[in-house]
């Protein structure tokens, strides 16, 4: 039994002692031979090699050190990934994995080297939640290296990486939720910080939102994307779920606020005129061009908090803020949930089980009211 192809394009054959052979020409006219005495195990090992060269990616072999084959997996996912997630891979690749483990052969990594640079990167002052990203990153492509045969075994497996320890979440209280927005009123972002508290949009969205996702007639916002920082630059990139995607109803307050900045930013485009950069970006800077989140937080959230009074929270915990409030009122989980992007009610309730107390004290006024009558 055998099976074979045309020219260049690799043969599988069975060999006089029983094993199968599989045999390819290379780009350099040489050819790259493979032995099992599994055919299966031939026929996937031929046709990664196949998939690599007709994709021009340096040629897959068994033998190939950490290095040899992260540049390759990176290549090969490439097209499918948003790039700001193949730029962490990337980054992780270059900074973490291939000055430790480069020179490493792939088919020798074990667990133990994989549990000491977790712990070399923890001593040398990385985040556990940084650790645990290179952790996923490593695991993932050590999943493909299994699926083309290259590795018996993921190692990636065989490692518990460190725990990450949940963010305090610090949430503004009604009153203090008044004096964040009194503190921003007449600020050029006003609008955009009342959108925060009312909607629980995430800063990326935010920044992201354009005017044509707007409806001042409806009081709606549909929430379609999100600026993200590449290396090419600030872009906005596609929601990081199905969910994610939704329309938001506004209240009178974030009307009125964005109907305000939007008279203002008109104001703002007159005054620079031709220097203006229409990227029909909602927040922009002084002349149309996204706001990087760093600064956002650093030049206005901070000295916001600060003139109003408040502790030093994330620009995240404004998120915490608006759904907490809304909670806190009885609004039902689901529509909380929805308002904020979740792909699961589950989330919306294990994230703010601090509020459950209370709305269960509120079932239970409810039965008494019910039962008294």
């Amino acid at each position: 039994m055998s099976g074979k192809r045309a020219n260049g394009e690799g043969s599988i054959h069975k060999r006089k002692d029983g094993r199968w052979a599989a045999s390819i020409s290379t780009v350099g006219g040489k050819r790259k031979h493979f032995l099992s005495k599994d055919r299966d195990v031939v026929a996937r090992k031929l046709r990664a090699a196949l998939k690599s060269r007709d994709d021009g990616l340096p040629f897959i072999t068994e033998r190939q050190t950490v290095s040899q084959y992260m540049s390759n997996w990176l290549k090969t996912v490439r097209s499918s990934l948003k790039e700001r997630t193949w730029d962490r891979y990337e980054q992780y690749v270059r900074l973490h994995i291939v000055p430790t483990l480069g020179k490493t052969s792939l088919d020798k990594l074990s667990p133990q080297q994989l549990q000491r640079l977790y712990a070399e990167r923890l001593e040398n002052g990385s985040s556990a939640a940084t650790v645990h990203h290179l952790h996923a990153t490593i695991h993932k492509a050590l999943k493909q290296a299994v699926r083309w045969n290259l590795v018996a075994r993921n190692v990636a497996e065989l490692v518990d990486p460190p725990r990450i320890t949940p963010h305090e979440m610090m949430t503004l209280s009604p009153d203090q939720a008044r004096a964040l927005l009194a503190a921003a009123e007449g600020d050029r972002l006003e609008a955009l910080y009342v959108l925060a508290v009312t909607t629980g949009m995430r800063q990326g969205e935010l920044l992201g939102l354009r005017w044509r996702d707007v409806d001042l007639e409806v009081g709606s916002v549909q929430i379609r994307g999100s600026m993200q920082a590449t290396k090419s630059g600030l872009k906005i990139a596609e929601t990081k779920t199905a969910g994610s995607r939704r329309q938001v109803l506004l209240s009178t307050q974030p009307k009125d606020a964005l109907r305000r900045h939007r008279r203002r930013q008109n104001e703002e485009r007159l005054r620079v005129g031709e220097a203006w950069e229409d990227t029909d970006l909602v927040f922009a800077n002084q002349v149309g061009k996204p706001i990087p989140a760093g600064n956002l937080t650093t030049r206005s959230f901070q000295p916001l908090l600060k003139k109003a009074g408040l502790p030093r929270i994330r620009f995240h915990d404004l998120r915490h803020t608006s759904a907490t409030l809304l909670l806190g009122e009885g609004i039902h989980p689901k529509i909380v949930s929805e308002m904020l992007g979740h792909s699961k009610i589950s989330t919306t309730l294990d994230l703010y089980s601090h509020v459950t107390p209370t709305m269960q004290q509120q079932a239970a006024d409810a039965f008494d009211a019910i039962l008294s009558r």
